[in-house]
């Protein structure tokens, strides 16, 4: 048995292209129809409208809807649903040895405290030290990847978390793998770094069997990118960065809105 229908996925923006990007090289066979709310509407819409795509499984590739909307998801829709927190939760307590695990994240996410509800109903004894990166999702959309001044504000941030002692870093927030590089660089191989997108690719694997939802393995499969609004220059950014063919970007109008 194969299933030829489409993984939604569906982010707040463009930043969740990083999760695509992982999907696509675990899981090259797979139809992906991704959905980036760029107009801001309620996640409620955002699901009715992958729904309507006939997608086989829903994938919040948001770091900050994962922490306020999934459990909601989870009850009310018709398909499996997956997150980015848990998968990160669980690869940085494989991950780390000293039970000490840092997570950065727009401030959102960490002001949400899901990863260190996650990380501690996974292992109640781990250490966490958080740490809210607010200027790094600009400086990422503006193409600054490999730049002094963004490399001087990561030493800024995580020379803090860093001397509490971590020796895992969970990128909570899935523009973050665009600095992986340069993150890596400051942590001068120190500290093992956490990509919750690629995480949350290896999660979607695992569901995809477990469900028996898995594509045909012959072919290649393709991807379409929707956004509810105009897409800006970070979409070119990420084309750039990724390494992605995403081809021409649909546009879908807004009809209503619905509330979780």
């Amino acid at each position: 048995m194969s299933d030829a229908r489409p993984i939604g996925v569906f982010d707040s923006g463009i930043g969740g292209l990083t999760v695509v990007k992982a999907l696509r090289e675990l899981l090259r066979s797979e139809n992906i129809f991704y959905l980036g709310d760029t107009a801001r509407v309620p996640y409620g819409e955002m699901t009715d409208m992958l729904v309507a795509e006939d997608v086989k499984m829903v994938v919040i590739a948001c770091n900050s809807a994962s922490a306020v909307a999934l459990p909601k998801l989870e009850q009310t829709l018709s398909v499996p649903v997956i997150g980015v927190i848990k998968p990160g939760a669980q690869a940085a307590l494989a991950a780390t040895r000293n039970r000490h695990v840092g997570v950065i994240g727009t401030r959102a996410t960490i002001k949400s405290g899901a990863y260190e509800r996650e990380l501690r109903a996974l292992n109640p004894d781990v250490r966490i030290s958080v740490r809210a990166c607010p200027l790094l999702v600009p400086l990422i959309e503006e193409g600054w990847l490999d730049d002094q001044l963004t490399d001087g504000i990561i030493a800024r941030y995580l020379k803090p978390i860093t001397h509490d002692g971590i020796d895992t870093l969970v990128l909570g927030c899935t523009h973050y793998p665009l600095l992986a590089d340069a993150i890596a660089r400051f942590l001068a191989g120190k500290v093992k770094l956490v990509d919750s997108a690629r995480n949350c690719a290896k999660a979607v694997e695992q569901l995809l069997d477990q469900q028996s939802l898995r594509a045909s393995r012959e072919g290649e499969g393709g991807l379409q990118v929707a956004l509810t609004d105009a897409p800006d220059t970070f979409l070119g950014v990420a084309r750039r960065a990724l390494q992605l063919e995403i081809g021409e970007v649909q546009l879908r109008e807004v009809l209503h809105a619905t509330k979780l």
